[in-house]
């Protein structure tokens, strides 16, 4: 598969068009390992996603799973990755106070990775970060979800923005935040915050 030139845009489009050119009944540990080198060619590799990740965005293109080989493969891709277990559970947002403690995880996740000039950390928490803020402007956003849910994680999204573009001055900002007069009247002061 390498040295096609793939004409997708967005590596969701890029994942699909690779499917579709290896034309092939079902998908598992080939499939997938050809879909990721494409993807780590054309985006480079801070660019590869998990193999059940992809293999979630297939099946829901229609793609028919061998199910025993893509769960082998994510396990290895896992055990060889060193930020897994760091990175895993750190987004929590239920409540005020859970977004403020996976704020302060990210927090000192970014502090470690910029003291060590890891640059494959740095870039790791800043997509946990918008994969945080994405989940909860998605959840503001739906109209099932009670009101006041949904202002509460327009507000916890609006931290997300707030850490993602001065990291450095969020905690100072979200104590000014919480003690400011529009919070209190809009979420009161619980327990929770």
């Amino acid at each position: 598969m390498s040295k096609h030139k793939w004409k997708s845009r967005t590596k969701r489009d890029l994942m699909i068009e690779v499917w579709e050119a290896l034309d092939c009944e079902s998908v598992g540990a080939s499939e997938l390992e050809a879909i990721e080198q494409a993807v780590q060619e054309k985006f480079g590799e801070g660019a590869v996603e998990s193999y059940a990740s992809v293999a979630r965005l297939l099946a829901d293109e229609g793609a028919e799973l061998r199910h025993a080989e893509v769960l082998e493969l994510d396990v290895q891709q896992r055990s060889r990755d060193p930020y897994d277990a760091m990175f895993r559970n750190v987004l929590k947002f239920s409540d005020f106070k859970q977004a403020a403690g996976s704020l302060k995880n990210l927090e000192n996740l970014r502090k470690k990775f910029a003291r060590e000039r890891d640059q494959k950390g740095l870039r790791r928490v800043r997509e946990t970060a918008l994969k945080g803020k994405q989940r909860a402007q998605m959840i503001a956003g739906n109209k099932a979800v009670d009101e006041r849910k949904r202002a509460e994680k327009a507000e916890i999204a609006e931290w997300f923005t707030i850490w993602l573009q001065q990291p450095e001055i969020f905690e100072t900002w979200l104590e000014l935040r919480r003690a400011s007069k529009q919070f209190r009247e809009q979420f009161g002061v619980a327990e929770n915050l």
